[in-house]
């Protein structure tokens, strides 16, 4: 139930079934630079959110607020990402 938001740098964005994954890079608190995979949706859920393989796209600035994993590793289950431009890219129902 907790939420993290994560400012970070798209490295990858996996638009794969069973799950896409979005690759983020995230300076942590110590000035390191962090590889993130956030779990997502499949793409037959997210092309009827209107988010299509091109939506997000490597070296793309970006804000994604996710729940973490439990055990504290760089991983999550992503809610939605907000892009420079404010618009909002909603990968679940929720949030």
């Amino acid at each position: 139930t907790s939420e993290v938001v994560l400012a970070g740098t798209v490295k990858e964005f996996q638009y794969t079934a069973p799950h896409s994954w979005v690759q983020v890079i995230v300076e942590n608190e110590n000035g390191e630079m962090v590889e993130w995979s956030i779990e997502g949706a499949a793409p037959n859920v997210l092309l009827r959110r209107g988010i299509k393989p091109t939506s997000l796209n490597p070296g793309e600035a970006v804000s994604v607020r996710a729940h973490p994993m439990v055990d504290g590793q760089p991983g999550a289950l992503i809610i939605d990402v907000t892009k420079l431009d404010g618009s909002i890219l909603r990968f679940t129902g929720g949030g």
